[in-house]
């Protein structure tokens, strides 16, 4: 059985929702990064990187990085593909990695120096959010003439996006969906899926550490860690 290795941060959610949405059977295996379990040598040797999520297939596949697992599985299953033309191809990896290189990372440094940061950084607070919030703001405006973000049916690409729409009010203030109505009527219609359900209450089902204490912070950002070091 395919083993995904998660937690309930964004990434992971992506690839919840489409092991669900496909009725692909899996062992859902919970990463506490507050406790450290990334830095399990088991589990570096699945993702040398030491973030969740990953997945290791029935053949014994292994695959990290959440984008990556969502083509990896929807080309290995069929599903939720756009239609197999070169121009929805293109289109598909372009927004893919939009989500990837852009609403992903701009989004997690913007929550890091909103909420977690142990100091307030003006200059890098400011950057992040305008960077997440412009992402954001590129893909309000395609999903404007477009029910979903690619081609004329639900994939894998707008589960990506549906992973960090859902931190939007987390990221950029509980005001923001207000100015990205085109994406809050695709967040909407996913989230009434009863897949995405069953993904967001996935870590329901396990006991993760919510404290963020001295050991988790360490855990958690270790440059500071191996600054104090």
């Amino acid at each position: 059985m395919l083993k995904f290795y998660f937690n309930g941060s964004p990434n992971p959610a992506k690839v919840a929702l489409f092991l669900e949405e496909a009725g692909l059977p899996y062992e859902p295996v919970p990463i506490d990064v507050r406790k450290g379990d990334q830095f399990d040598p088991a589990f570096l040797a699945i993702n040398p990187n030491g973030k969740v999520p990953a997945i290791v297939d029935d053949d014994g596949a292994v695959v990290f990085d959440s984008n990556a697992i969502l083509l990896y599985l929807a080309e290995k299953t069929g599903k939720f593909l756009p239609a197999s033309t070169p121009a929805l191809r293109g289109q598909m990896l372009s927004w893919l990695m939009f989500v990837a290189t852009g609403i992903g990372p701009y989004s997690g440094q913007a929550v890091h120096f909103k909420h977690f940061a142990p100091e307030k950084v003006p200059y890098a607070l400011n950057r992040y959010q305008y960077e997440a919030e412009r992402h954001f703001g590129v893909l309000d405006a395609h999903l404007a003439h477009h029910r979903y973000v690619v081609g004329d049916s639900y994939s894998i690409v707008d589960m990506a996006a549906w992973g960090w729409a859902r931190l939007v009010p987390f990221i950029l203030g509980e005001e923001a969906w207000a100015r990205f109505p085109n994406l809050k009527r695709l967040f909407d219609e996913i989230s009434a899926r009863p897949a995405a359900m069953r993904a967001g209450e996935l870590k329901n089902r396990f006991v993760f550490k919510t404290e963020m204490d001295e050991a988790a912070r360490s855990n958690m950002f270790r440059h500071i860690a191996d600054s104090a070091g």
